[in-house]
């Protein structure tokens, strides 16, 4: 699988570490001293340039790219290469904004994929609260296999096979509000 960063920061950084052991790649920088340091412990692959760009993301191969993360520092930056992204038709499009009134636009304009950090950070102190912990449930499965959260819309009201899982994914149960 393979995988395009936009943006080199720490959150890029950290992600990128931990995918590169599964054969993902790429990272696109505005910044060369950036780059200069980053390829010094990382194996990974750069694009110099401005990921909003259409040419540089062409160059990033969008048809043989699984994923698309826009990590900058700035969220307009940051939605308007998503868009390109998507445009170019790169399979998922994962954009981070910091403001999140910037969210109810980003759904607007069909950037399904967001990350608001303070929000996820909240919803895990809040779970932490509840005594829910997705990682102590994780901790109780051995090898390769992963837990994963999301909220099921009303557009996505069918069969479990129709929501789009990853291969191989099993629902365990859905608990919300004391209901099962």
């Amino acid at each position: 699988m393979r995988a395009v960063f936009i943006g080199a920061g720490e959150l890029t950084r950290i992600t990128a570490r931990q995918l590169l052991d599964n054969g993902y790649e790429v990272i696109i920088e505005k910044d060369k001293a950036r780059i200069d340091d980053l390829s010094v412990n990382m194996a990974a692959g750069f694009i110099h340039g401005d990921g909003s760009k259409p040419a540089i993301l062409r160059e990033a191969d969008p048809a043989a790219t699984d994923f698309l993360f826009s990590l900058s520092g700035n969220d307009q930056y940051n939605i308007i290469a998503s868009l390109v992204g998507r445009s170019l038709g790169y399979k998922r499009v994962i954009t981070r904004i910091e403001d999140a009134s910037y969210e109810h636009i980003c759904i607007e304009l069909g950037l399904e994929d967001i990350i608001v950090p303070d929000y996820t950070i909240a919803r895990y102190l809040v779970d932490m609260c509840a005594g829910r912990s997705v990682l102590a449930a994780s901790a109780m499965i051995k090898g390769d296999a992963r837990i994963f959260s999301f909220i099921a819309g009303e557009k996505d009201a069918g069969p479990i096979a129709d929501l789009n899982l990853p291969n191989g994914s099993r629902l365990m149960f859905l608990y919300r509000n004391e209901q099962l």
